[in-house]
């Protein structure tokens, strides 16, 4: 039970580590990914907000690959969703009215440090192990399904995800590119450091427990 918890508290860490990124992406004005992208072409077209529509696509993607794998659906992704879009339209309340780009250098800076966040809560979240996220659910199945390799399969989702959300009027730039290019390389890079500060703070609980 003790452990479920930890794995749950550094799964929270992790979701809100990443919606500070991609309120930072979407603030930047230069592109967000191409998932976060269609999240707010549906908000200027249909209203709600953005973590509304990441809870709703969420929710659609965990139904879809139940349908693929004929399967029960995967409710701790819908989980995952919730938690998100709640991350989201949070940091959205509290910092979206002063953090935004206007300028160049402004834009720059908040994408850059979007996708460092991102990148980092993403690798945070994983290590938990608590619960799968629905997109990269899809990835597997779509691998399992044809074959594909994981970077294909990621590439075609991707791409897809991207016509669609040019279809809503969504937020694809520049940083779209970027969030393509440095996500893996960033979680990459952070990973080894995120699993030193978790496996230091499992040995300082030990020795306080005993």
């Amino acid at each position: 039970m003790q452990r479920i918890g930890k794995s749950f508290f550094i799964y929270v860490i992790g979701i809100m580590i990443l919606t500070l990124g991609i309120m930072l992406t979407i603030q930047s004005k230069l592109g967000t990914s191409p998932f976060d992208a269609l999240l707010v072409g549906l908000y200027r077209t249909f209203g709600l907000t953005i973590g509304s529509w990441e809870i709703v696509v969420g929710a659609t993607m965990v139904i879809m690959n139940a349908i693929a794998l004929k399967a029960r659906p995967e409710y701790l992704a819908i989980l995952t969703s919730l938690i998100t879009g709640i991350g989201i339209d949070t940091w959205l309340f509290v910092l979206g009215d002063w953090l935004i780009g206007e300028h160049l250098f402004e834009q720059t800076l908040l994408v850059s440090v979007g996708i460092l966040f991102t990148g980092l809560g993403i690798a945070v979240y994983l290590e938990s192990g608590f619960a799968p996220n629905p997109m990269d659910r899809s990835m597997v199945i779509l691998t399992d399904k044809t074959g594909w390799s994981f970077s294909k399969s990621r590439a075609i989702i991707s791409i897809v995800l991207v016509i669609i959300a040019y279809l809503f009027n969504g937020t694809i730039g520049i940083g779209t590119v970027l969030n393509a290019l440095f996500i893996g390389v960033i979680i990459q890079w952070v990973r080894p450091y995120v699993l030193v500060i978790l496996n230091k703070q499992s040995v300082i609980k030990e020795k306080i427990s005993s």
